[in-house]
């Protein structure tokens, strides 16, 4: 028994080996030591199930907890960074570790070893794809962007000018969001200038009519600047 347990451990082991070299070469957070941790600690508390006789239950109970634990561990490496999360890929794949090594634990060798090459498959292939999709054309995403368009006028000219941008807004068409002004730093013998602003979503493919409603407004007199920025992209509502 001693000798099968031992198998099972290293299986384990190398399995958690294999995975974690492939994170540990692109420098996650959850790299070769970490990974080959959450694979062998699985397998031995499986293991812990077999030793203490409690048969098919018992172990399907202790699985049950290694789940819950490898979760916790997870999320202590899914971060928030601007919006963004990062980590998730490396959460799935300290779950799917322990996995591997359940299975290791009950002596499904063959089952860890497909989950296995599946994880690294997954990391490797599919990151290759996924990078090919993410640079392809944002024609056909269904996504927007928030956009703001800054113009700088003189302060007489500000009425005229949020009528012009409202104008601009409605016959584009452009989903616009807000409309706001306030005043910039007076500068010594200069007129009183004062900042425009407008919010509004629109498609990336978009872009050129944006780029348009602000060339036609540089032209506007006492328009000393027009500038846009996007902010962030958004799944567009279904």
């Amino acid at each position: 028994m001693t000798v099968e347990f031992i198998l099972r451990l290293l299986a384990a082991f190398a399995c958690g080996v294999a995975i974690g070299v492939e994170r540990q070469i692109r420098q996650r957070m959850a790299g070769l030591r970490t990974i080959t941790l959450v694979s062998s600690g699985a397998c031995l508390f499986v293991t812990l199930g077999v030793l203490t006789g409690n048969g098919t239950a018992g172990v399907t109970q202790i699985a049950a907890y290694v789940v819950s634990g490898v979760g916790f561990l997870g999320g202590g490496v899914i971060m928030r960074d601007k919006g963004s999360v990062q980590g998730i890929n490396t959460a799935a794949t300290l779950w799917c570790s322990a996995a591997v090594g359940v299975l290791c634990g009950a002596g499904h060798y063959g089952p860890a070893i497909a989950g296995t090459v599946t994880v690294l498959l997954t990391n490797t292939v599919l990151r290759e794809i996924s990078r090919l999709i993410n640079a392809s054309s944002v024609t056909n995403a269904d996504l927007v962007c928030v956009y703001v368009l800054t113009v700088v006028c003189r302060e007489e000219d500000e009425i005229h000018i949020r009528t012009a941008l409202s104008n601009s807004m409605y016959a584009m068409p452009l989903s616009f969001q807000s409309l706001s002004s306030e005043d910039m730093p007076q500068q010594p013998q200069q007129p009183a200038r004062l900042r425009v602003s407008a919010h509004f979503k629109l498609h990336p493919k978009d872009q050129p009519k944006l780029e348009r409603m602000a060339s036609r407004l540089s032209m506007e007199k006492g328009v000393s600047s027009v500038s846009w920025v996007a902010q962030e992209a958004e799944p567009a509502p279904e």
